[in-house]
């Protein structure tokens, strides 16, 4: 258990902080940044697999067209969901990416009913609801539909869906993923940039911490995937807001982003919904055994 908790901890941490390794990276385009992310993510996990001996168990993990196609779907969703995160963060949008985490409990609750058929009680409705109210009320006072927390949270959420049957091994999952969206790094890194312009205007030491994108991708995954085996859902559910906290935190005291009275407003609710929400799982896993989960962002 106490390694689990460490575990699980260092996970969030690792991806609440990131967007200071992103953010190292502003004079090159989300784009660039997510091919050479894709890139680097395989050559660490080639890497990962070879030492931990799982090449058989990689080619037996996907044996019929629709774990294929389930893991092409997944594959492209995070990638959606990983750009979106890297835009966010070097276009000043670290706020409403942290909302978009926030948000993704409640989106997985919700694609739930809509998708697995599950029941909800009347107090998980209402931290829908409440969570709907907040994100209406940011609509409103932005003038825009924030998209960038609704992108984050429905890709993330739709691949955990995508993901839900496959029960992949955390290794064996972010590899195939990563070949599989690998020739379209390659093209755009190659075709459209020709060749990049990361590696033409960022100075060497830039460029050492890029190629480091692969170990930032996979690390916090394997402590994850660690944690999540040796701690109770329910525990799981508290530290995953972690995440999104420190990357609040980081948008506004060191890239003081805007957080107006309506921004204020707006996440009290989403808080609310998450409190509501936490209380509500914490006391039905109370009567259920622990189960494990798995997921990749950011």
């Amino acid at each position: 258990m106490r390694i689990g908790y460490i575990c699980a901890a260092l996970s969030y941490i690792i991806w609440g902080l990131l967007p200071i390794y992103w953010k190292t990276f502003t004079e090159v385009g989300a784009w660039e940044i997510l091919s050479h992310r894709i890139i680097w993510s395989v050559v660490f996990v080639l890497l990962l697999v070879t030492v931990m001996k799982k090449w058989k168990q990689l080619r037996e993990s996907f044996p019929t067209w629709k774990s294929r196609l389930s893991i092409t779907i997944s594959a492209l969703l995070i990638s959606v969901n990983w750009v979106i995160y890297i835009w966010a963060v070097n276009n000043n949008h670290m706020v409403e990416a942290s909302l978009g985490y926030y948000i993704n409990p409640l989106v997985n609750v919700f694609l739930g009913v809509f998708f697995l058929s599950e029941r909800l009680s009347k107090w998980q409705w209402g931290s829908i609801g409440l969570a709907l109210i907040g994100v209406l009320i940011m609509a409103v006072t932005y003038g825009k539909f924030p998209w960038v927390a609704l992108t984050l949270a429905l890709s993330f959420g739709l691949y955990g869906l995508s993901k839900k049957k496959l029960q992949l091994d955390t290794v064996a999952g972010l590899t195939m993923e990563t070949l599989i969206v690998l020739p379209f790094a390659l093209i755009y890194l190659l075709g459209f940039e020709h060749g990049g312009t990361a590696f033409g205007i960022l100075p060497g030491w830039k460029i050492a911490i890029l190629l480091l994108a692969g170990v930032a991708t996979a690390m916090p995954l394997l402590l994850f995937a660690e944690g999540a085996k040796r701690l109770p859902l329910s525990v799981m559910g508290f530290f995953q807001y972690i995440s999104p906290t420190l990357t609040l935190i980081l948008g506004l005291a060191l890239y003081h982003e805007a957080f107006t009275t309506a921004d204020l407003i707006s996440f009290a609710f989403i808080w609310s919904a998450l409190v509501l929400y936490t209380v509500q799982i914490t006391r039905k896993n109370k009567l259920s055994k622990p189960a494990s989960v798995s997921a990749v962002g950011k």
